[in-house]
């Protein structure tokens, strides 16, 4: 990471105002729930995000790694999979005069759950010995995530207690051990620090090391502790296509790192959102995910379903969004509030419109997939649930179209997986007024009663039929209401709107969003071929990935979250679409500027990135807050093998 140019006292005020913090520059090693983010060298402190986080609390704010007779000259950095990362460096302060560096340090991080542990090697090519110092600083800090992310962190007030070799340090019910065998502790004013003294033969080689054990008495989600379904170099090795095959070895290992289970289900796993901010139970992202990866682990998806059935809504609950048989959103330990928004989520938060007819969808999937029929049928009664919240409670206003609306002010005001707040423009870039009618969420609770009339049919005993009957007369009556009500003319095209806002009225923006219809059964096979040549022209292909808007709206920018920008899972979710509707060659374009997309950012690929045009940039620029990994984003490699991937007999 470069030092940051000096700056006038105007721009230091300027810089002092709290901002979420960006992440294109920050180096992440994880295991969830515990992550951590460092500079290039492996220190931390120079950026607002580096830290140690485990579970919704930064722990370790800053950590520093010196030698007292040498600066340390790091000149490699290596990641090993999603929870190592070796460092290189040179200590030339205690090397000779020759001009070959010949004084090395290795600097080897593991992560695991609740444990962050390094190796220090010290490797001598100099035909003396030598004597130096290896020395540990760190700041525990405890703050909570959503105040690292509002740019608002505060410390918590801590107790430190030396024992031996060992630092305890407590923070009420979070808590840190720093074990530094071989070496002597101190604490102080600035930290806690850990030192080795360390004698080099000639030619000679040492090895010291520290590890950190983090505690979290509130944190309501654990680590996976059963090794992943799938091997990641054996699926990259069959990959037809050499980048896909990088993406899929780096998407997979994340994937793994980012498996987590509720402590009272310890068998069924799901995948975390994605780091820093999500590293947490999602509705939606943990559904989507689990459907994109369908293909590689049948498994994970039936246990995704059981884990949010456990958690269906029973209450009609303003506060918390809740109501009878709707699928959980958001799961923290405690209240998330996002200062300077008015923003403040219960730790057990509904507020989403689109994870209860996903939740059908990914349960209809799972078992075309394979879901065994004994694991169907435990979860009927969670299945006629998700459809009555769909049927009673998942349209406020009465128009036959799902909508949301924030009923206290304080939730999220959109309930999409666009789900900022100026995310849902009219094409001459105004906002529009709720309740709001995603296009999308129609089309999923399109789908979602089919699939679920189809499953009562297939596992329901004599009187399902009837409610099988029902939900294919609901499915297709709202078929025909959105062929009425959703497709506009606009000077681009004729296409489906976004949304329908409190006036019925139909927004006339054209967003990645009518990606999502295809595939769904809502559109005619000819109405879906129209859509994916809409998405693949210019105004809204990138040649990286989809736009979320089109360049043609007043409110485009390629830097707006939802206005502009290229969401990986966004693009994927289009493709995984058009691969459902038989529309192949579309698929391999999309699939094209995703694997140009994942090239650009080394395979790693974030949530989302500019929407700047191919023709500007050589590589896709990066939106510099966006997550990393991010779960449905490293699932999307899942999408590509599949479009790249002949089928059997093809």
């Amino acid at each position: 990471m470069t030092t940051a140019p000096t700056t006038s006292a105007a721009e230091d005020a300027v810089d002092t105002v709290a901002r979420q913090p960006l992440l294109n520059d920050a180096l992440i090693a994880l295991r969830a729930p515990t992550q951590v983010w460092s500079d290039t060298t492996g220190d931390m402190g120079s950026a607002a995000v580096h830290g140690i986080y485990h579970g919704d609390v930064r722990h370790v704010r800053a950590l520093t790694t010196s030698c007292d007779e040498s600066a340390i000259e790091w000149i490699s950095t290596a990641p090993d999979g999603a929870s190592r990362v070796v460092f290189g460096g040179l200590l030339r302060g205690v090397d000779d005069t020759t001009p070959d560096p010949k004084v090395r340090l290795m600097r080897d991080r593991r992560v695991a759950d609740g444990v962050v542990s390094e190796s220090w090697t010290l490797h001598s090519r100099v035909d003396h010995p030598i004597r130096t110092t290896l020395r540990l600083r760190l700041s525990a800090e405890f703050a909570q995530l959503h105040e690292v992310k509002s740019g608002h962190a505060v410390a918590r007030p801590a107790q430190t207690r030396i024992d031996g070799e060992k630092i305890r340090v407590d923070a009420g019910p979070q808590g840190l051990d720093l074990v530094a065998p071989g070496g002597r502790v101190a604490s102080g004013a600035d930290g806690i620090e850990a030192e080795w003294e360390i004698e080099l033969s000639p030619f000679g080689e040492a090895e010291v090391g520290w590890t950190l054990e983090l505690r979290d008495d509130t944190l309501v989600v654990d680590s996976a502790t059963a090794p992943a379904r799938w091997d990641a170099a054996t699926v990259a090795a069959g990959a037809p296509e050499p980048r896909l095959a990088r993406w899929l070895r780096t998407a997979l290992d994340d994937l793994d790192a980012l498996r987590l289970v509720l402590p009272a289900h310890p068998d069924d796993e799901f995948f975390a959102a994605g780091a820093p901010w999500f590293f947490t139970l999602f509705g939606r992202d943990s559904i989507w995910a689990a459907r994109l990866a369908l293909p590689l682990d049948r498994e994970i998806a039936a246990s995704t379903l059981r884990v949010l059935a456990h958690l269906q809504g029973d209450d009609d609950d303003a506060q918390t969004a809740q109501e009878p048989g709707k699928i959980l959103h958001e799961l923290r330990a405690s209240a998330l509030e996002m200062p300077g928004e008015g923003i403040v989520l219960p730790p057990k938060y509904y507020g989403s419109v689109d994870s209860t007819p996903l939740w059908v969808c990914l349960l209809a999937d799972a078992h075309r997939a394979g879901m065994p029929d004994d694991e169907v049928r435990e979860l009927l009664p969670a299945l006629r649930r998700a459809l009555g919240w769909i049927r009673d409670h998942g349209d406020s206003d009465g128009d036959g179209f799902l909508d949301y609306i924030d009923r206290l002010g304080t939730g999220l005001s959109n309930q999409g997986w666009k789900d900022s707040g100026d995310s849902i423009q009219w094409r001459d870039g105004t906002l529009a007024d709720g309740p709001i009618a995603l296009c999308e969420v129609q089309a999923y609770a399109f789908e979602a009663a089919l699939a679920g009339a189809d499953l009562l049919e297939r596992f329901g005993e004599g009187a399902d039929a009837g409610e099988a009957a029902f939900w294919r007369g609901w499915a297709a009556d709202l078929k025909t209401r959105f062929a009425e009500t959703y497709w506009v003319e606009t000077p681009e095209g004729r296409y489906p709107a976004i949304a329908l806002d409190r006036d019925k009225r139909p927004v006339d923006s054209l967003t990645s969003n009518i990606g999502h219809l295809i595939g769904t059964g809502i559109l005619s096979a000819e109405e879906e071929a129209h859509v994916a040549a809409l998405l693949l022209g210019e105004s809204m292909s990138s040649g990286y990935g989809i736009r979320t808007m089109s360049t043609g709206a007043a409110g485009y920018w390629p830097l707006s979250y939802h206005g502009g920008s290229v969401w990986v899972h966004d693009t994927a979710i289009a493709a995984h679409g058009m691969l459902r509707a038989g529309l192949h060659d579309e698929a391999r374009a999309v699939v094209d500027g995703l694997l140009d997309a994942a090239e650009g950012f080394q395979y790693r690929v974030p949530e989302l990135h500019a929407g700047d045009p191919r023709s500007h940039s050589s590589v896709p620029t990066p939106y510099p807050a966006a997550c990393r990994p991010q779960a449905w984003s490293a699932a999307a490699a899942v999408v590509c093998l599949t479009a790249l991937t002949p089928a059997p007999g093809a």
